[in-house]
């Protein structure tokens, strides 16, 4: 029990909200996570999301806790404080779409494609309550079709969200495109209980200074962020040298002492 008393060093467990954890969740927290901070971090998004061991796992490898709310938005400026905190929050960068592969798809029909193949896993990085509408959901707008990437709904901000995809860097002009897309879905789609819809543009790259100017002045919901498939693609250097391969969380795992369970009863 040393090992446990020493990551969770805050009086008895009934009295912190480890007490909500399973067992085997608490043991991967202790094996995989040595920042006490990082460790609330997952310890907080678990009960709040009820995630499975796995799940949580998983989370850990994709370093969510440096990803989260990291999205590049005007959300304080066109959303109202309660829904603008709730949206920062939900939407990070760069996303991880580890389960494509290490292909480097070309075409955005491409991406859009693969990530329909794998809505669940799709979902699951998005993050709790989005519900998927659809993709090249078609708009008619004045005498032109247009037909956008992927729709979905979040659940509890009660708003749509217009996500485009890029196979390349961020160009000005995207914001553009989103924006016609999000407008419409409003006119044409959003139910009179709705809330605004709001656009996600997830790029290949982009340039921090180019989108802020991009957004700066737009009085609709934006948010931009960088897909990638593998998480050091673009993570700054001081993190790349501290993320463990998942080899190494398996070998770290495959040789750790398995921790007693706690007795019951106080016997």
């Amino acid at each position: 029990m040393r090992a446990f008393a020493e990551a969770f060093p805050n009086g008895p467990i009934v009295k912190q909200p480890v007490s909500q954890l399973p067992w085997g969740h608490l043991i991967r927290l202790i094996q995989m996570v040595k920042d006490p901070a990082v460790r609330d971090f997952y310890i907080h998004h678990t009960i709040t999301h009820g995630w499975s061991r796995s799940i949580l796992e998983m989370q850990i490898q994709g370093q969510l806790h440096l990803r989260s709310g990291k999205a590049q938005n005007n959300f304080a400026l066109t959303m109202p404080p309660a829904d603008s905190d709730l949206a920062a929050h939900l939407f990070k960068d760069p996303y991880l779409f580890d389960f494509l592969g290490t292909a480097n798809p070309r075409r955005e029909a491409e991406v859009e494609h693969a990530l329909i193949d794998h809505i669940q896993k799709f979902l699951l990085e998005l993050g709790a309550g989005f519900a998927f509408v659809g993709r090249q959901v078609h708009l008619e707008i004045g005498d032109h079709d247009y037909f956008l990437d992927l729709l979905f709904f979040h659940l509890k901000l009660r708003r749509y969200v217009v996500i485009e995809l890029k196979a390349r860097d961020f160009e000005p002009g995207d914001v553009g495109q989103l924006n016609l897309y999000r407008a419409a879905v409003d006119d044409l789609l959003r139910h009179p209980n709705d809330q605004p819809t709001i656009g996600l543009l997830l790029c290949k790259g982009k340039d921090r200074l180019v989108v802020e100017y991009a957004l700066r002045g737009l009085d609709q919901s934006i948010a931009v962020a960088a897909w990638q498939t593998q998480l050091t693609e673009s993570l700054p250097e001081e993190f790349q040298g501290s993320l463990p391969t998942i080899a190494e969380i398996e070998a770290e795992l495959a040789g750790s002492e398995v921790l007693p369970k706690p007795e019951i009863g106080g016997k």
